[in-house]
């Protein structure tokens, strides 16, 4: 077990936090690509695309060849996602994290620090979808500290700050390729109370989806 401590946000930690939650996002990559390649939407467009540039061109080697070059393309179209919502979530609520978390009244920011290092953080704000409850958001854990309890209890952490503050319920968003982040908040007792996916076409063409799960307190 990884020996660490978890405390409040302060402004030292502004930086690495947001290195370790771009860090966190961009290392979905290479699942969100092989998750698209698993799709039959796509098995059936390259396919199609496959049989017409043979067609046009009677070359198979040259329809191979562009088909290779569209594989390529989404991948970067995949690169070009998340880094698009990374850029847009450090101009957002990551921007300045002590007006959004740590001066909102119901809110707060948390790291975990192993070695006087930070290396994990998690944050929670009131629910602007779910009526009395509190979102989770952030959640992310420097990868050689996986593993060892430090999100079990930033986790912890969250709902005995929503229980102390009243909230009903705890809810959270997370993707359907963060397959280990789901069997943790699933362990915890979060429930699975819906999936969408998202309105952008290219979502819809991969079929990406988010995964709405929810805390709920026992009732006195």
């Amino acid at each position: 077990m990884a020996n660490y401590r978890i405390r409040k946000y302060e402004d030292k930690d502004c930086e690495v936090v947001k290195d370790i939650f771009a860090v966190g996002i961009r290392e979905h990559i290479p699942a969100g690509f092989v998750y698209t390649l698993k799709q039959p939407r796509l098995h059936l467009t390259l396919m199609c695309v496959l049989c017409l540039l043979f067609l046009s061109s009677r070359s198979f080697m040259l329809s191979i060849l562009a088909v290779a070059l569209l594989l390529a393309g989404l991948r970067q179209v995949s690169d070009y996602i998340y880094s698009t919502y990374v850029e847009a979530t450090l101009k957002d609520d990551l921007l300045d994290i002590n007006k959004t978390y740590m001066k909102s009244k119901g809110s707060c920011f948390w790291v975990a620090e192993s070695n006087d290092h930070v290396v994990a953080m998690v944050a929670a704000v009131p629910s602007k979808g779910e009526p009395g409850a509190l979102e989770l958001k952030r959640m992310s854990v420097r990868k050689n500290y996986r593993g060892q309890g430090i999100a079990k209890a930033l986790c912890r952490t969250v709902l005995d700050f929503a229980r102390a503050n009243g909230y009903k319920a705890v809810v959270l968003e997370t993707s359907h390729v963060q397959y280990d982040a789901q069997k943790l908040y699933e362990s915890i007792g979060y429930k699975k109370i819906r999936q969408f996916v998202l309105p952008m076409l290219v979502a819809k063409i991969i079929n990406f989806s988010i995964l709405t799960y929810r805390y709920d307190f026992p009732r006195n």
